[in-house]
């Protein structure tokens, strides 16, 4: 699972790559070239004037000393700011742009008009889930390089006004409540252990004040002394009396207004803004029944191939007995959080020497290994991956959760982290982030379908790379990608069609070896992300479709490597986009390939 931290709605567009622009076309194609650019430039500017912290996750540091602002009046401002920048780019004839200036249009156009039908839903008026939001705002010192007196100065900045973003949230929260436009209380009770943590009565406890738990060399020892102080007392004065009045709102108020049942279909529109979350997480036309279908369709498949496996090892029980022994078995399990930590560890090394059989180009970029923080692991999935900062100055994270050894069963370990690093959001993430001479909106696009599509594709690979050579591991791997085909049927079960959360439950009990604390967690993401849990096995499958009628057409002029490169070489795209690329590719490959 891909986590990159943004303010909710603002669209990541376009300014143009460090490293230089081609060359502007002549006369009139030249004119709308530049125009075209200009907008793109602008956009970007805006994107991150208007959202502080997530210039902050990409290394920008102008405005590491505010916070964005969620007023009402700002998230309208911003709306009608899209519908002029529509407008304005419906301006330009796009027909008089290259090839590749027409890729960018017709990304950058639909990543606008998302956001614009997603609007008069309103769901920005839940701003947060029990897994990311003003609870957890203290991780963003995880991200952000402390290197200078003004990168701590910016911190203690953003410290002292808190308090305005915490009631601008509260505000939110509370039209939410009106509008009856909020959380079930099922996902929203984990949330006041998580405030909990927020409110200490040691400044120097707080998540807050981590980074001056250490300063770089030449900082001095006066400047120290005088940030530490600072920093105390903007934590004791606003951050914890904001969490303080949180915590009493969040009590007394939003929880219960919360929705006893689960499901968005209870929101105003809810089915209708469910289908379009289906849609607009997938990048396809499916309807929330269609791809309950094609989930159904595939437990069926996957469930087959698992049992298959039960004969190979010889298990004497039924299949629901066997997924019991899978979750029972301490031979399945380190008793550690060090032993877990240290088996990824020696997994990772074990398969980034191999990539190169499948993958003509790796990033530059490298990543590394890191635990899920303690105050978070309980309420969250077995592992996440964070991007690498623009500039190259942050690695890419893969975060793997500790908590609990004995529930995070070896058998799962290769196919998560080929998924969540390399070849899976790593490798593809970095890549993208590498792109050259294109805006930087292509370099950080959110296509769900395609970024979680490849990460699921990249498990397949594993085979290929040396991995599941256990049967057990490759029992893993299915449990991973029945996990996936599961998602289609849970999530269009639980916000189309109305099931009850022990529904979901049971269902995923009953089809994956995955263990009660994981099928809980992951059950109740789905109830608080209504579609996001959709992108993954659509995304999968295209790819996979792609794959065999590259096969199959050149059969054996196939390139594995080759054929990588081309799904990765646009970075993130809209599936009806990379199919649209890949058979232009196909086509031409076949006319080489013909004698």
């Amino acid at each position: 699972m891909l986590r990159l931290h943004c303010y909710h709605g603002l669209l990541l567009l376009g300014l143009w790559a460090m490293g230089g622009m081609p060359q502007a076309a002549q006369g009139e194609e030249a004119k709308v070239t530049d125009t075209f650019r200009q907008l793109l430039t602008d956009e970007w500017e805006y994107t991150l004037r208007e959202s502080p912290t997530f210039a902050s996750y990409l290394g920008d540091k102008r405005y590491n000393d505010r916070w964005p602002d969620v007023s009402l009046a700002a998230i309208a401002r911003r709306h009608e700011h899209q519908q002029q920048t529509l407008a304005r780019l419906h301006k330009i004839d796009a027909r008089q742009l290259s090839d590749s200036e027409q890729l960018n249009y017709r990304l950058f156009e639909q990543q606008i008009q998302n956001d614009l039908e997603a609007y008069p839903f309103r769901w920005h008026l839940v701003p947060l889930t029990q897994r990311d939001g003003i609870q957890d705002e203290s991780q963003l010192a995880e991200v952000i390089t402390f290197a200078t007196v003004k990168d701590y100065e910016d911190w203690i900045a953003r410290l002292r006004t808190f308090p305005a973003y915490m009631d601008q949230t509260i505000a939110l929260m509370t039209a939410g409540v009106e509008q009856k436009i909020v959380q079930s209380k099922v996902v929203m009770q984990r949330l006041p252990e998580q405030i909990k943590k927020q409110l200490v009565e040691d400044p120097q406890q707080s998540l807050y004040y981590k980074p001056f738990l250490s300063f770089p060399e030449g900082i001095s020892d006066a400047d120290q002394a005088r940030l530490k102080h600072a920093a105390r007392a903007a934590i004791a004065e606003q951050v914890v009396p904001a969490y303080r009045k949180f915590a009493t709102f969040f009590d007394e108020v939003y929880y219960p207004a919360c929705f006893d049942e689960v499901g968005v279909w209870q929101v105003p529109r809810g089915r209708e803004f469910y289908a379009l979350r289906a849609r607009q997480f997938t990048t396809t036309r499916l309807t929330p029944d269609e791809i309950h279908n094609i989930g159904l369709a595939e437990v069926k498949r996957i469930r087959a191939e698992m049992e298959a496996i039960v004969e190979q090892v010889k298990y004497e029980g039924t299949f629901q007995q066997f997924l019991q022994h899978l979750r029972e078995d301490p031979k399945f399990y380190y008793q550690t959080p060090e032993e877990l930590l240290n088996g990824y560890l020696a997994l990772c090394k074990r398969i980034d020497p191999q990539l190169t059989k499948l993958f003509r180009k790796l990033p530059r970029i490298p990543y590394g290994l890191e635990a899920i923080p303690q105050h978070i692991a309980p309420d969250t999935t077995a592992a996440y991956y964070r991007p690498p900062a623009a500039d190259g100055s942050r690695a890419g994270t893969y975060f793997v959760n500790l908590y609990r050894p004995d529930m995070r069963p070896k058998y799962e370990m290769e196919a998560l982290s080929l998924h969540e690093s390399v070849p899976g959001h790593h490798l593809q993430l970095a890549l993208a982030t590498e792109l050259e001479d294109v805006p930087e909106f292509r370099r950080f696009a959110d296509f769900t379908a395609y970024v979680e599509g490849w990460a699921l594709y990249a498990e397949s690979l594993g085979g290929e790379l040396g991995c599941y050579q256990d049967p057990y591991s490759k029992f893993g791997q299915l449990t991973y990608e029945m996990w996936r085909a599961v998602r289609l049927v849970v999530d269009t079960g639980l916000h189309d069609k109305q099931w009850t959360r022990q529904q979901a439950i049971d269902f995923f009990k009953q089809n994956t070896a995955k263990t009660d604390l994981d099928i809980v967690n992951e059950v109740d993401r789905y109830i608080a992300w209504p579609g996001q849990a959709l992108a993954y096995k659509i995304g999968e499958l295209k790819i996979k479709e792609l794959r065999r009628r590259a096969t199959e057409t050149l059969g054996d002029a196939f390139d594995i490597r080759e054929f990588h490169e081309v799904i990765l070489r646009d970075g993130t795209v809209p599936l009806d986009v990379l199919e649209s690329r890949f058979n232009a590719w196909l086509a031409e490959k076949s006319k080489q390939s013909e004698p």
